[in-house]
């Protein structure tokens, strides 16, 4: 099994142009909270004791990735659930602003594709394939490679 190290070694190989790794910088955090944003419009209500709580479908993708990280690397799993957290409430704070689902979603969609237009693009410059061509992992691999630049300047081990 791999480990974080290795894992953020094989994502960085395809990663090592200045203006890739800009256009990652800015794409890979609108994927993610896209993603997040489109999945969040398919909800449920599950009891819980004696209460109701509603769930959607990015939460369920948000509890697979931290196990995914858990794995890995403390440090790396409690960055990206702050990230996710921070990413479910902009979600939320947009769905308070658009009352209307359909526009939720072409606005999520909207960003996904522009996003992952400038992923190719940057791969382009690069002259490299997109790492999750090679292994899916890395679409979950590339937000924790950014987190992992923040942990280096911070001064912060994982």
């Amino acid at each position: 099994m791999k480990n974080i190290q290795n894992w953020l070694d094989a994502y960085g190989q395809s990663h090592q142009n200045k203006t890739n790794k800009i256009i990652h910088w800015i794409c890979v955090p609108l994927i993610m909270f896209s993603l997040l944003g489109i999945l969040s419009l398919v909800k449920t209500t599950i009891p819980i004791f004696s209460s109701y709580y509603c769930i959607n479908v990015s939460h369920l993708l948000i509890l697979f990735s931290i196990i995914f990280y858990f794995r890995l690397s403390i440090p790396i799993t409690i960055g990206m659930i702050i990230y996710s957290l921070l990413n479910l409430y902009i979600i939320y704070q947009f769905e308070l602003f658009y009352s209307s689902q359909g526009t939720l979603l072409i606005i999520y969609i909207a960003i996904f594709i522009v996003a992952w237009i400038g992923q190719f693009i940057g791969h382009k410059i690069e002259g490299q394939k997109p790492s999750f061509f090679e292994d899916l992992q890395f679409l979950l691999i590339g937000p924790a490679w950014l987190l992992s630049f923040l942990y280096n300047k911070l001064g912060i081990k994982y």
